[in-house]
């Protein structure tokens, strides 16, 4: 009888301890949210990266589920590239009102409204100026200035009438139209969006083609990129710091067209018809997706003294515009998107046994291609010396840290002394530039930051991809100051790989 009094006293303490456990929730561990990485090719036609603060695997592939057919879903609304899309499709016809989605008539109107405030430099017809000079890039002629004069003629034109209240959308010239501009930051905007109101998630960062989304209570430091420097790993010209912000830049760096021996823009002036020179790039930090993207494009059309008037209608942007001169011209707001920076680690004048630091190695390197939106491989670039002792890891690119492992040859010489929770995602803001090309500098130093000294060295590049093959390239070169460059053999993963040493 004691024994089964002690056991029923036994049961109740457990029950009254589990009862106070449930009156305090937070007695409880509760499930770690973590950020979850994703990298892809061609979406919309460039690179797409994704960060997402999520509870569990599964959630975070959701998440890439539902932002990946947001994209989808618009681009088959708003693409000019695609035949069958609504836009597209709308092109088709003439003086007839057709019905059209609400984000179709929503684009339009925008570019409407943008047209009037930038006096016509952003317009949806400066495809009919675009399409001389890429005509002009293929026969090598220049435009007549007749030519010049009757495009800008037609780009001036209506081209639409909008009835919002009947929903309509009536063609009414027969120019050639392209919703570019702002229009990949709407398409990112309302992903995010999607992304939230589907499985409120609302920490993330977003990337697509340099053009960068942050949401969520973790501010993050962005990287400017220079616009004369070819590696997406070169020195910056600016780090911002962004919290719940878009960040949009524009510039002819990365596109455009040789023409007789002379590189032209592929930006054109819709009042001119000429492609533009003064600005090589400007980035825009605003609140709102689509005012950053508009205001970026027509800060590369417009005068300085243009967009520094433009810029006052929108007190809570903050730009960059860098002049082909190199002169950078910030906002008076610049200086509150900036973190704070630490003295740059300087490196002492280079002696005649170690590298020079007038001479930089980039790895010109071009995934190969598949249709539609595919994973970009996990790849290790790194160095190696005459003994194959590590020298240097130049980029990794994966997207969980257990994933490390796959990139096998880099992992045996190198994952001890990396950091698996740095540069699982690019946060550098740039020009877009086409889907799976990529330029990847080292500078000559090792691991430590300083100068290697000459001698023999090689140059491993490792590419792995799931459900793919996997491939290594190992290119001995010598370090003496001098020129060289070395064409690698392509394979299934890449389709073109080169290196180069060559003078700054």
């Amino acid at each position: 009888m004691r024994i089964i009094l002690l056991k029923s006293l036994f049961v109740v303490s457990l029950w009254l301890s589990f009862s106070s456990l449930l009156a305090n929730s937070t007695s409880f561990p509760k499930t770690k949210s973590i950020f979850f990485i994703s990298q892809f090719e061609n979406v919309m036609g460039t690179s797409f990266e994704m960060r997402v603060k999520a509870n569990s695997s599964k959630q975070a592939s959701l998440a890439e589920k539902v932002v990946l057919q947001e994209i989808k879903r618009l681009s088959a609304i708003l693409s000019g590239y695609d035949s069958q899309s609504e836009f597209s499709k709308w092109m088709r016809t003439q003086n007839t009102p057709i019905k059209v989605s609400p984000e179709l008539l929503e684009v339009i109107s925008l570019f409407d409204v943008w047209q009037t405030k930038t006096n016509g430099a952003l317009s949806a017809a400066a495809e009919v100026t675009g399409t001389l000079w890429k005509e002009a890039a293929k026969t090598q002629i220049l435009p007549t200035k007749e030519a010049i004069a009757g495009a800008v003629n037609e780009s001036a034109k209506p081209h639409w009438l909008i009835n919002k209240n009947e929903q309509t959308l009536t063609h009414i010239s027969s120019a050639p139209l392209m919703l570019n501009s702002f229009v990949k930051s709407y398409i990112m905007e309302k992903a995010a969006e999607k992304l939230y109101n589907t499985l409120h998630i609302n920490n993330m960062i977003l990337n697509i083609g340099g053009d960068i989304l942050v949401k969520g209570e973790d501010p993050t430091n962005i990287t400017i990129a220079n616009p004369l420097a070819a590696a997406i790993n070169d020195a910056p010209v600016d780090i911002v710091r962004s919290e719940n912000k878009f960040i949009a830049t524009s510039g002819n760096y990365k596109r455009g067209y040789l023409i007789q021996g002379k590189w032209y823009s592929h930006i054109v002036d819709p009042r001119t018809g000429k492609p533009v020179e003064e600005i090589i790039a400007a980035t825009v930090i605003a609140p709102k997706a689509t005012d950053a993207g508009a205001l970026a494009t027509a800060f590369n059309v417009l005068s300085v003294e243009e967009s520094k008037q433009l810029a006052l209608q929108y007190p809570d942007a903050a730009y960059l515009i860098i002049t082909k001169n190199g002169e950078q011209i910030k906002s008076s707001n610049w200086v509150s998107v900036q973190p704070e920076t630490t003295a740059p680690n300087t490196t002492t004048v280079s002696k005649a046994n170690v590298w020079d630091p007038k001479y930089e190695l980039v790895v010109n390197l071009e995934l190969a291609k598949f249709e539609g939106p595919y994973r970009r491989p996990f790849v290790a670039i790194w160095v190696e010396d005459k003994d194959k002792n590590p020298v240097r890891t130049i980029t990794v690119w994966y997207n969980k840290p257990r994933w490390l492992k796959d990139l096998r040859a880099w992992y045996n010489a190198n994952y001890t002394k990396f950091n698996p929770e740095s540069g699982t995602i690019s946060t550098v803001s740039s020009a877009t530039r086409s889907a799976g090309q990529y330029a990847i500098k080292w500078d000559g130093k090792n691991d430590k930051g300083e100068l290697v000294p000459t001698g023999e060295y090689t140059v491993k590049i490792e590419v792995v991809r799931e459900h793919g093959t996997y491939q290594l390239y190992s290119q001995d070169i010598q370090v003496n100051n001098k020129k060289a460059s070395f064409v690698l053999t392509p394979n299934t993963e890449v389709a073109a790989a080169s290196i180069e040493i060559k003078k700054l």
